[in-house]
């Protein structure tokens, strides 16, 4: 039913066909520069740290370009400002083949952080345009599918990356990378709409024009007044108080703990996205009739699961066992993901959109930063298997303070922007 539902929107919807032919190469493209990068910095240094630093880079360029993709987006043209991070980061991409010799390893810091800031330009961007090439009927399926597209290129991408760096060396994955680039852009190119993709805008005063920070500022006012928006921040935020940690986790286990080099890490991202999409599967089918009350169950009990199996995968002694617990942390992940995403298409308003996207994509990253970063200065001192241990726990905590927001009523749910009540695919009777 659901490979169906995927074949319709395809089928019929020309602009989201073209986003997501797109979405699949460049996003496999993306994956041979992480395998191809973190590799490399391993195979340079031999630190964790290195690798740590690298995704500390990235993760402060997306925290600090959050804030002016997300004014840019609820101001001007979407899709030309994505066609303009596409062609930037297909540069950048292509520069990346002059860090490869060992004396250049300082420049894979430098690239890293100026890639991964161009991304929120395109990445909130892609979300923010959603709800305006996919109707209502659509939009559940069509953010289900975008999010397990994303998934199914950590796999793809993940084997192929290792496969293709340990077989053909660094450069040929950096330059399919940035071709990935140049084709999605041409994909995004080809949208159209007749409302065009500029934000209709009633609250562009003058005075925002003129300090766009505080155009930033209240959109964080909009998400602090409506409590489920700021509880799905938040839940990236409890997410990634661990989740950046395995970040540098997965590279260390294939590399160090396991000793597989560029395959074993392109085993363990490969797995982790198999079962990212398996989650995002399930949510497809429940997030079409799930009421609002057992949604917000769902996410403490599969934000629990994510955790407890995170723990199990870091302490295992042997690959097949640690392949087999991230599965399951990765698929409570997936399942999460598309519900909340579900969630902020439906509740939030367009003219916020660009805001809220890239807000939520900054604190994550920031907390991710911090992760990194204390994960990155203990593997000098502490094995990954004990990180990896802590870095679950962490995660596992978000269960706990989202079960305490709605039993304490904390968590009402907002009235619909951007879309008609009867267009939404939620009816019928609760499934969980």
């Amino acid at each position: 039913m659901e490979r169906d539902s995927f074949l319709d929107l395809l089928r019929s919807n020309r602009n989201y066909r073209f986003t997501w032919i797109g979405q699949v190469v460049s996003e496999v493209g993306d994956h041979f520069n992480n395998i191809a990068v973190f590799s490399l910095a391993l195979a340079n240094t031999g630190s964790g740290l290195t690798v740590a630093g690298i995704l500390l880079s990235r993760g402060a360029a997306v925290m600090l370009a959050g804030p002016v993709a997300g004014v840019l987006l609820d101001r001007m043209d979407r899709r030309r400002i994505m066609i303009a991070s596409d062609l930037i980061r297909a540069i950048l991409a292509l520069a990346f083949i002059v860090a490869i010799p060992a004396g250049r390893t300082g420049l894979l810091f430098l690239l890293s952080g100026t890639l991964m800031f161009a991304s929120p330009f395109f990445t909130s961007g892609r979300a923010a345009i959603l709800p305006s090439i996919a109707s209502g009927t659509e939009l559940h399926t069509a953010n289900s599918l975008t999010q397990l597209t994303q998934w199914s290129a950590i796999t793809v991408g993940a084997f192929l990356g290792g496969s293709v760096v340990a077989s053909f060396g660094y450069k040929l994955a950096l330059v399919f990378n940035a071709l990935s680039f140049v084709f999605s852009a041409s994909c995004i190119l080809q949208l159209r709409t007749s409302q065009g993709f500029r934000p209709e805008r009633s609250d562009l005063s003058e005075d925002k024009v003129v300090r766009p920070w505080h155009e930033y500022i209240d959109g964080i006012r909009y998400m602090r007044a409506v409590p489920l928006i700021l509880g799905i921040g938040l839940i990236a935020v409890g997410w990634s108080s661990g989740g950046g940690a395995a970040q540098i986790l997965f590279s260390l286990f294939g590399e160090n703990v396991f000793h597989r080099g560029p395959i074993g890490i392109g085993m363990i991202w490969g797995f982790a996205g198999i079962e990212l999409i398996a989650g995002g599967v399930i949510s497809h089918r429940i997030g079409r009739t799930i009421r609002f009350s057992a949604y917000k169950i769902t996410i403490s009990i599969v934000y629990l699961i994510h955790g407890a199996a995170y723990v199990l995968f870091s302490l295992t002694p042997t690959l097949g066992w640690a392949l087999f617990f991230i599965c399951i942390s990765r698929a409570a992940v997936g399942i999460s993901s598309v519900l909340n995403f579900s969630q902020l298409l439906r509740h939030v308003s367009s003219e916020y959109r660009g805001r809220v996207f890239s807000t939520i994509e900054s604190w994550t990253w920031m907390t991710m930063m911090i992760s990194m970063a204390l994960a990155g200065a203990a593997s000098e001192k502490v094995s990954p298997r004990t990180i990896g241990a802590v870095a679950g726990c962490f995660s596992a905590s978000t269960a706990f303070f989202r079960a305490w927001a709605n039993w304490s009523g904390k968590l009402p749910e907002p009235v619909l922007a951007g879309v008609e009540p009867e267009e939404i695919e939620v009816h019928g009777d609760p499934v969980l």
